[in-house]
């Protein structure tokens, strides 16, 4: 799997369901990384995260959805889906 882009988004100017359907896209993309290492997303703001996925959280009332990777120095990031840029799977194809 290469690299897969987002539309980044502006919760003031864009209708609701753009915002849906992005959080839908990356979970897509994200789901077969689960557990996978070499993973990269790089958010709307320029920072890249490198490293496992390790949860994602996607139901919980009130609460945005988001992913969690470990990075290779054993620190957690969560990054929130609505900030996610591009997702690269940095692993060899087989």
């Amino acid at each position: 799997m290469g690299a897969m882009d987002f539309q980044s988004t502006n919760r003031h100017s864009k209708p609701r369901r753009t915002r849906t359907v992005e959080i839908t896209k990356a979970l897509a993309a994200l789901q077969p990384l689960y557990g996978k290492d070499n993973i990269e997303i790089i958010t709307t703001d320029g920072k890249r995260v490198r490293g496992t996925v390790k949860s994602m959280k996607t139901t919980q009332a009130l609460t945005t959805p988001s992913v969690k990777m470990e990075c290779a120095n054993g620190q957690i990031v969560k990054i929130p889906f609505p900030t996610i840029a591009e997702i690269k799977d940095h692993n060899l194809s087989t």
